[in-house]
């Protein structure tokens, strides 16, 4: 994906780096796991694990690896507004842009306390999309779901929930809204540059084989992209 030197996003709020208070002792790496794979599986942002913030420098080199990261978070979120504010500006409407708010093992949202292992969300209480930059490296080093595009898939698909107007209820989010989402993210990943396959990449690894109370299917999910992906081909035409 070709996105170095492009526009990126005024409508970040980075807290990199900034305490989000009410950091609960212990945690660690152990529950930062747990904490993702409850949310692979339909966790609740809502409801989320503590865990402490690392206490551990960065490197140079992880500084830069990290804000090279965010610069891309950037570009990709700027996609996004492109696009959908192109598609609204044709229906005769004006969309209105999430912020995505980039933080470091614990801030606080619209929504209540976030960290590390909520994962990515979406809180529609203050129209803002929650990533902690260590989800990507999670994806790519404990589930092999490496690439720009399986990452432009986190931001679009939360971005999606923005655009439906996605609330969180009790208990989590809802087959049918995570597959709105996905679809609305197979449309930009088309958009993006992604073939069918590269769009509907991620899902291998993160999506489970059976649908739980909260998210469809490995299976559903790969087909509500194809469906946001080939709507965007046919519009394309």
């Amino acid at each position: 994906m070709l996105w170095e030197g492009r526009r990126g996003s005024s409508n970040i709020e980075d807290r990199r780096g900034i305490s989000g208070g009410h950091i609960a002792v212990g945690g660690g790496i152990g529950s930062l796991v747990i904490g993702l794979i409850i949310y692979l599986l339909g966790g609740n942002p809502s409801q989320v694990m503590d865990t402490g913030p690392s206490n551990a420098p960065q490197t140079q080199a992880e500084k830069q690896a990290e804000d090279k990261e965010a610069q891309f978070v950037s570009v990709v979120l700027a996609d996004t507004e492109d696009i959908w504010s192109k598609l609204f500006s044709n229906m005769n409407k004006q969309y209105s842009n999430p912020t995505l708010v980039m933080f470091n093992d614990a801030t606080q949202s619209g929504c209540g306390f976030a960290n590390a292992a909520t994962g990515p969300f979406y809180c529609p209480s203050d129209e803002k999309v929650y990533l902690d930059l260590s989800f990507f490296r999670e994806m790519r080093d404990r589930f092999n779901a490496a690439g720009d595009f399986a990452e432009a898939y986190v931001i679009a698909h939360e971005v999606g929930h923005h655009l439906n107007g996605h609330t969180i209820r009790k208990g989590g989010s809802t087959p049918r809204l995570e597959l709105e989402a996905d679809e609305f993210a197979g449309f930009v990943l088309y958009k993006l540059g992604a073939s069918l396959e590269q769009a509907q990449e991620v899902m291998k690894y993160i999506a489970t084989a059976k649908a739980s109370s909260t998210h469809p299917s490995r299976a559903s999910r790969m087909l509500a992209i194809e469906h946001g992906w080939d709507k965007a081909a046919g519009a394309s035409q």
